[in-house]
């Protein structure tokens, strides 16, 4: 589920709408020690403030973006016991679009998702045009949530252990294989509690979205502007039902089905569905351009020329570096952003050419990266295993993911061995939240979609519209973009402009025409890719 917004950045197997239970028109109801702990320290906070000034240079931003640091607590039913600092970043609305000035609304929060991605950056979209007329109006605010990168980090093992290559693993998993996954799951889960202590329960979407309302009061915002992507809109959604008197707007992006049934073990088996039929798409795409790739005119060509370059760099890893893991991993990437597909499917081509050296750019390793990722799946864990209960029988997991694979082979069995620590976890699990606003709760929100969205499919942003009462859902039909928002798509951004700056949303559903499909890159004049954050699942 770890996913961020690829405009921002530029980290459902059912379609049926799940039936709504029906609960009380009432605010979530918290736990009374850790709502009055919410409010101490969102009081705390306000009368703090936030001192912005240069960023680190950790940080890797621009003298234009100011850093600061917010306090929470550890524990909200402890508000005076341990505090920890979340970063912050910002950069002031420029009062100026279009030659004319433009009144400040406020302060905009992004979350790019995850669990377990920075917003840090999200200030820099200002430059893109875009962004031009919300920079604008809005300071634009990002940060890091609890665990993530300076923000009281989480790790769970050796980050050179993390990330070292090359690694195989079959597609069908046998008895052995999966022996090996369970014991590694294990060793996961143990790191965790080892490093983390006894603050490994307290990485929660509850907390995230209470930290959120401490960030908040030390804006000085009365109310929260907020746009989040992927998890994002999970824990943005979480937000609205425990302070729905809090928000003053919200851009759910890419949403994150919210029932409480599909937390967090059903919504990754419909997230491995979902890619199958992305991954199809993108092998439609790759044969529509043969005479530029040479990999066959039909989506089972390409799938052919896949699988023999799997079959290659698992026997002799490309690089030395790049296994069937590896591989995999890039390639997951064109699952979640079409961008993708021209110079994945050049890297293909080249390998099948005797040429590795594109692959290898793509696919390999980045040391300089380890600790990053190590610390984003670490967040990512703990996150999704302390938010709901997991079966603990791994027969369970065998058995739905062995038919599952059936069907859709390519991410199943991978993504199975990402949540696996969470059948061997150590904390407490908690009850996820019944997200909902019913009518005269919360203001109208804005939901966007890609209908082919595979690392959050439709139905959560349905399933999302139909809880938040006078939500309006935007769909970007024929399109599989992780993350729309200030995308290709001018009619998304239309409505997303339109909602942020004046208020307005459509009356009912509208839809947008998708965003045009990539052009093929041609294999000859193809360079090694730039750099781009990686689309963690």
């Amino acid at each position: 589920m770890r996913a961020a917004a690829a405009a921002l950045y530029g980290t459902v197997g059912s379609l049926v709408l799940t039936a709504l239970v029906a609960v009380p028109a009432q605010p979530f109801p918290q736990p009374a020690r850790e709502e009055r702990g919410t409010a101490v320290a969102a009081e705390r906070a306000r009368a703090a403030g936030v001192r912005f000034g240069a960023c680190p240079a950790a940080e890797g931003l621009p003298p234009s973006v100011r850093c600061g640091t917010v306090t929470v607590p550890l524990d909200y039913a402890d508000p005076d016991g341990k505090q920890i600092k979340l970063t912050v970043s910002r950069a002031e609305a420029t009062g100026r679009a279009g030659g004319h000035r433009v009144p400040r609304q406020g302060a905009l929060v992004f979350n790019p998702g995850g669990p377990g991605a920075s917003g840090m950056y999200f200030p820099l979209v200002r430059a893109l045009p875009e962004f031009r007329r919300l920079a604008a109006a809005y300071d634009l605010v990002g940060y890091a949530p609890r665990g993530v990168g300076r923000s009281a980090p989480l790790s769970c093992q050796d980050p050179e252990e993390f990330t070292k290559a090359p690694t195989s693993s079959p597609v069908h998993p046998d008895a052995a294989a999966k022996a090996e996954r369970i014991e590694r799951a294990r060793a996961y889960a143990r790191g965790c509690a080892e490093r983390a202590g006894a603050a490994l329960p307290h990485y929660t979407t509850l907390n995230n979205a209470r930290d959120l309302d401490v960030l908040r009061a030390a804006l000085g915002e009365e109310k929260l502007t907020f746009m989040g992507a992927s998890y994002g809109t999970y824990f943005g959604a979480v937000y609205a039902t425990l302070f729905p008197t809090h928000v003053r707007r919200m851009v759910f992006d890419s949403a994150v089905n919210p029932d409480p049934e599909q937390i967090w073990y059903a919504n990754n088996l419909d997230q491995s569905a979902a890619f199958e039929r992305r991954w199809a798409d993108f092998l439609a795409w790759v044969a529509k351009h043969d005479r530029t790739y040479g990999l066959g005119t039909t989506a089972q060509d390409v799938r052919r020329a896949y699988e023999k370059v799997r079959a290659a760099v698992t026997r002799e890893p490309a690089g030395g570096t790049v296994g069937s893991d590896q591989l995999h991993s890039a390639f997951l990437q064109a699952g979640y952003y079409d961008d993708y597909w021209p110079m994945r499917a050049t890297a293909l081509s080249r390998y099948l050419k005797g040429d590795p050296r594109p692959l290898v750019a793509q696919a390999g390793p980045k040391p300089g990266a380890a600790a990053e990722e190590e610390n984003g799946n670490a967040v990512y864990t703990a996150v999704l295993c302390n938010d709901a209960s997991w079966p603990t029988d791994f027969a369970v997991w065998d058995r739905d993911n062995t038919d599952l694979a059936r069907s859709a082979p390519f991410e199943t069995w991978d993504n199975a061995w990402m949540n696996l620590p969470c059948a061997y976890w150590p904390a407490p699990r908690q009850r996820p939240v019944d997200v909902w606003a019913p009518a005269g709760t919360l203001p109208p929100t804005l939901v966007l979609a890609a209908e082919r969205d595979a690392a959050t499919p439709y139905a959560g942003a349905r399933e999302l519209h139909e809880r938040l009462f006078g939500s309006v859902l935007v769909t970007e039909r024929g399109a599989g973009t992780h993350g729309i928002a200030g995308g290709p798509n001018a009619c998304v951004n239309g409505y997303m402009d339109a909602y942020l700056l004046e208020g307005r949303l459509p009356e009912r559903h509208a839809e947008c025409a998708p965003h045009p499909e990539p052009r093929p890159l041609s294999v000859a004049r193809a360079k090694a890719p730039g750099t781009r954050a990686a689309a963690p699942r």
